[in-house]
């Protein structure tokens, strides 16, 4: 599957902090809220919903292609990416700039606060798919980024009838209703998290059922311990997560989803083994300290599946072509 993923690339800073956040925040005094707190622990990460993404995707076997900004400061990063599948040759370097840095603390709860710091990804927006050339484009997947950048990506997608995964998670704060609108309402796939789907259902003005039945193919809501639903093709799947072996970091769990969805739909495979792939998918990274921490073989992930499952063969299609 030729699939160009865009959104951002950065450095992941992850820290911990042994207690809840809700104990230390005043609701009467959330209109002057002012609140430090002192974790544990710090780790610099290699982060990003595009990196994380592809690198994920290249883990179930595909090659796919970022197309981002970077800084100065990219350079092992790029080839921690080639080394492990990823195409970088959309990743255009910024020389003045530095790359995108995401701040992230995490409570015991597994609630986060975090902050973004754009660096190179504010230049994203002047890059375009009208650019690419090679084969037709199965998937352009547009997840957060300079918020400019997905309002053109999307418009170009649609104006040049390529398929998109519209992922704006955290960038529904910068972008208005009416670009969530025209971003949701031409898309192929929607995936945002269960308090995501209720900001972009504050913006837009839509109701569920209009988010639900707007993307051509399918809308995804993931919902933490609970799981996620799928709605497609009239029907609602139910997909149950996959409980970890041990419990380190969430940072890049959604991406992971997202990932073994998209493996799903290239593999052509029914709704609910879709789901149940992003759910393994998401596990592994639960598992290990940051978004690209983990690593497994196809054969491994179909092992895990089928144990934790029960598959009756359909996932055989993966390992078509797999080296022994």
């Amino acid at each position: 599957m030729n699939i160009i993923v865009t959104g951002s690339i950065a450095y992941d800073y992850l820290m911990a902090f042994p207690g809840r956040f809700a104990e230390h925040i005043l609701p009467d005094q959330i209109e002057r809220l002012s609140v430090s707190f002192l974790v544990d622990e710090m780790r610099r990460q290699r982060g990003g919903c595009a990196a994380n993404i592809a690198y994920n995707l290249a883990l179930l076997g595909e090659r796919p292609r970022v197309m981002a900004t970077v800084g100065q400061d990219f350079g092992e990063y790029r080839a921690w990416l080639e080394q492990h599948g990823v195409d970088t040759s959309l990743i255009r370097d910024e020389p003045d700039l530095f790359t995108a840095s995401f701040f992230v603390s995490t409570d015991q709860d597994g609630n986060q606060i975090a902050s973004f710091y754009t660096g190179a990804m504010a230049r994203a927006r002047d890059l375009s798919l009208r650019d690419l050339e090679g084969d037709p484009v199965d998937l352009v997947v547009i997840s957060p980024n300079d918020p400019p950048a997905m309002v053109k990506y999307a418009a170009e997608c649609r104006e040049l009838g390529i398929p998109y995964l519209y992922d704006p998670s955290q960038q529904i704060i910068r972008l208005s209703g009416e670009e969530l609108r025209a971003g949701l309402e031409g898309c192929s796939i929607l995936i945002v998290n269960e308090y995501e789907f209720e900001m972009l259902r504050d913006k837009t003005g839509l109701t569920p059922e209009e988010i639900q039945a707007a993307p051509a193919r399918a809308c995804v809501v993931t919902r933490g311990a609970e799981g996620s639903r799928i709605w497609a093709e009239g029907e609602v799947y139910d997909i149950p997560m996959v409980p970890p072996e041990r419990a380190d970091d969430p940072t890049g769990v959604g991406d992971a989803y997202r990932a073994g969805f998209i493996k799903g739909l290239s593999a052509d495979l029914p709704w609910e083994i879709t789901g149940r792939m992003g759910a393994l998918a998401a596990t592994y990274v639960i598992e290990q300290p940051g978004p690209q921490s983990h690593h497994y073989t196809l054969a491994e992930f179909v092992a895990r599946y089928r144990e934790h499952f029960g598959e009756e063969g359909m996932l055989d299609v993966l390992l078509v072509g797999e080296e022994e």
